[in-house]
């Protein structure tokens, strides 16, 4: 499973990059804003900013809703760097334009989807990715796990090379979850990634090594 971070923070982008786990990373127009990245240069400038901290596929999401400027965004983005894979939503406009980039050989990322069917149609339209929000589906007592599950079966039962990039992760336990059903990304935080690493039982053996060690040492 490929694990991408879900930020426009250079420095965590860096830190996920150096604990050598980082496939990738996707951002979009709010994770840009909490960074205080504005206006259509600085947001262009910022990609090719990730794009030399990571070897693996940055999401590049577009502004527009309707297909001729989506193709227009998209087009601009995928220039910055051949890792850029646009970002669509999944709307009646996004996936023709996923069909556009499909058929020219471009990356794209259909996000926002809630639903199989959504899925679905964008593994027809030849999507690379397929971004089901997990987190928000949970916040409205909706299993956004089991949409994962159904993605995974749909997506096998005909051999659609869309990969299921799981977002909208909240902890470490989504991430696990993930794993088990099979999606082929997560994308998370850097906190759930880090939180990982974590168990109390691994502390306290690294606590008793080191003091047995001081023992024999004295």
């Amino acid at each position: 499973m490929k694990f991408f971070i879900d930020t426009a923070n250079l420095n965590q982008i860096e830190e996920a990059q150096n604990l050598g786990v980082l496939d990738g990373v996707t951002t979009n127009p709010s994770l840009m804003a909490k960074e205080g990245i504005t206006g259509k240069q600085n947001i262009l400038d910022h990609y090719a900013k990730i794009c030399k901290i990571v070897d693996g596929d940055v999401s590049a999401e577009v502004i527009a809703t309707d297909f001729e400027n989506m193709i227009i965004e998209g087009e601009e983005l995928a220039s910055i760097n051949s890792q850029i894979v646009i970002k669509l939503p999944m709307t009646h406009d996004g996936i023709k334009a996923a069909k556009y980039f499909s058929n020219k050989g471009t990356k794209t990322n259909v996000t926002l989807v809630f639903s199989a069917g959504q899925a679905l149609l964008a593994a027809k339209a030849g999507a690379t990715y397929v971004s089901p929000f997990l987190g928000r589906l949970d916040d409205i007592s909706t299993d956004g796990l089991n949409l994962i599950s159904e993605i995974r079966e749909i997506y096998d039962n005909y051999n659609f090379q869309t990969q299921i990039l799981a977002a909208s992760i909240r902890h470490t336990m989504h991430i696990i979850d993930c794993a088990k059903i099979g999606a082929d990304v997560i994308t998370s935080p850097l906190s759930s990634i880090s939180g990982l690493l974590n168990h109390p039982l691994t502390d306290i053996g690294l606590e008793k090594f080191l003091s047995d060690y001081k023992k024999g040492n004295k």
